[in-house]
Formats: structure tokens, C-alpha cells, sequence
């Protein structure tokens, strides 16, 4: 069961951009989950009145969420979704990458390289980034539909650190690691060229940026995390949160830059309550008493 769900930050055009996945991603389908109210809105929330506020994106199952505001963060490379495909899916794949492509940038080509038979990475029309793969061992289904973490920028040569730092705070597995075994421009032989881990059932990478990124972890891309009860909340808020500037509604932004969402685990319900909106505003960390 899914216990870790991608947000990703859409500029006002959450609609849209559901409605494009649904389209171009395998088994995919849109819904918009709910709705900014039309009262207790801040003052530059206003043209957001009534409109979309979370449209949720099933892709073979995996639920990622659009968070439709406005235009103070955007999603780049520095989290990614990789999107692993059987051997036999390649026309899926390659049909994929071309409704990603259109309007997008091409980061790495698809084409054949030493770890995959079929491969490509790909910055969309949203800014949103996706690697392909074909993968020649059957893919697991909890790791069809993954993110990818990329330590580049300030937080180069951390992934390791990070896994293991998840381990403590979330109970992160490491499943698998890669060093790249002797030094690039920007990472040491010991850095990860490639891990994967788990969070609860969720499969999870990361990687240390084998060159020179001038951008790091932002907003943009945010991972949520649910949390059963009050003091489960406080324990990872209080174990995760680096830059008390960065505290709002629930968001908090680590050691090492990535943002995250710690949410109790009704938060649905929680936020059916009269008044639930308004009240989430004025919290840092999310007080279930307070809603």
C-alpha cells in the first residue's frame, strides 16, 4: 500500500496538467481532489478562489499529487520520476517519451546505454522530469512508478548520508548501491552513482550527480509523508525540519534541502471541517486539535 505520495508544484495549470498526464502516461488516469474555497483565502490567493487545490495523477497505481498556486517554485531535475517498463512494453515506452517530450527538453536521449537496453531522461512542458527505462529482470510492481532524488548543488555527495538519515527518522531500507568507484568532475568514488530504498512499502532512489548542477532541491517537488497521530507528527517534524524559515502549513525542508509535507494520516477528513483551510494557514506544524 502507498504510504509516500510526489506533490508537485504546477503554477496554476494543475488542470491541465492532469489532464496531459492522464493522457501520456501508462494506465494513467486525473482526478481533481479538491478545491481552494472561495472564503479565509490570503490576499494572493484570491484568484485561486474555488478553483483546483490537489489534482491527484494514478499512474499504474502510484498516486502523484499536482498542487495547483502560484508561481514561487517549479519543479526541476533535482527529483524525478523514473517510469520502468518490461522488455516487452517497449511501444508503450517509447509512446511515453514522445508525449513527454513534446513541449519538453530532452535531458539524456533515449537510446541504448550500459545499464539499460532502452533509456531516457526527459524535463516536460511543466518542468516536471522523467527517466524511462527498460528494464531486462521483470520490474517489481512497487518500483514501476519511483522518485528519484538527485544530490547535486549544495547538497552534492549526500545521498548516502541521507538514506541512512531517512533510516532513522522514517525507517528507510537501503535495498541496493552503486559508488561510482573512482571520482568525476563533482563526486568522490565513493559517492552513489545509483541506490534504491524503501519507505515502508514504497520503493525510492537516489543518486549523487556525477557533474556540476547549478540548482538542488526546492519546493517544487515535495514528498508527503502521512503520520498516525499527534505525537507521530511531532517526532519527524521535530527530527526532519532544518530551516524553521521554510516551516508553513505542514511543509518543512531538510538538512539537505528536500521539502516535505508531514500530514496526519486523516488528513482528508481533517480538512472537510468548517473552516479546516483557514486554520491550516496559520500553522507551521499541523496541530490535529487546531483544525
Amino acid at each position: 500500500m502507498q504510504k509516500l505520495t510526489v506533490n508537485l508544484w504546477m503554477q496554476g495549470t494543475a488542470g491541465e496538467a492532469g489532464e496531459f498526464y492522464a493522457a501520456a502516461l501508462p494506465e494513467a488516469k486525473t482526478e481533481i481532489e479538491s478545491r481552494y474555497p472561495t472564503e479565509g483565502l490570503l490576499d494572493f490567493q484570491q484568484p485561486l478562489a474555488g478553483k483546483p487545490l490537489t489534482v491527484s495523477v494514478w499512474v499504474r497505481g502510484t498516486k502523484i499529487t499536482l498542487i495547483n498556486a502560484g508561481e514561487e517554485f517549479a519543479p526541476n531535475a533535482s527529483i524525478s520520476m523514473i517510469l520502468s517498463f518490461n522488455t516487452d512494453e517497449r511501444d508503450v515506452l517509447d509512446a511515453t517519451w514522445a508525449a513527454l517530450a513534446e513541449g519538453g527538453s530532452v535531458l539524456m536521449p533515449l537510446d541504448t546505454y550500459d545499464f539499460s537496453s532502452r533509456y531516457g531522461w526527459v524535463s516536460d512542458k511543466y518542468g516536471v522530469s522523467w527517466q524511462l527505462m527498460e528494464s531486462a529482470e521483470p520490474v517489481s510492481e512497487n518500483a514501476r512508478v519511483m522518485p528519484c532524488l538527485m544530490f547535486g548543488g549544495q547538497a552534492q555527495n549526500r545521498a548516502a548520508e541521507a538514506i541512512e538519515f531517512y533510516g532513522q527518522v522514517l525507517g528507510a531500507k537501503l535495498e541496493s548501491a552503486f559508488p561510482y568507484g573512482q571520482a568525476t568532475e563533482v563526486a568522490t568514488a565513493e559517492s552513489l552513482m545509483f541506490a534504491q530504498f524503501s519507505l515502508a512499502e514504497d520503493a525510492v532512489a537516489a543518486m549523487d550527480s556525477g557533474v556540476r548542477q547549478d540548482f538542488s532541491f526546492t519546493p517544487g517537488v515535495s514528498l508527503e509523508w502521512p503520520c498516525d497521530g499527534q505525537e507521530e507528527i511531532d517526532r519527524v517534524w521535530e527530527a526532519l525540519s532544518a530551516v524553521p524559515e521554510a516551516e508553513a502549513c505542514g511543509w518543512l525542508t531538510d538538512k539537505f534541502g528536500v521539502s516535505w509535507q508531514i500530514v496526519p494520516s486523516n488528513m482528508g477528513e481533517l480538512m472537510e471541517r468548517p473552516g479546516a483551510f483557514e486554520h491550516m494557514l496559520n500553522m507551521k506544524k499541523l496541530v490535529i486539535n487546531d483544525f
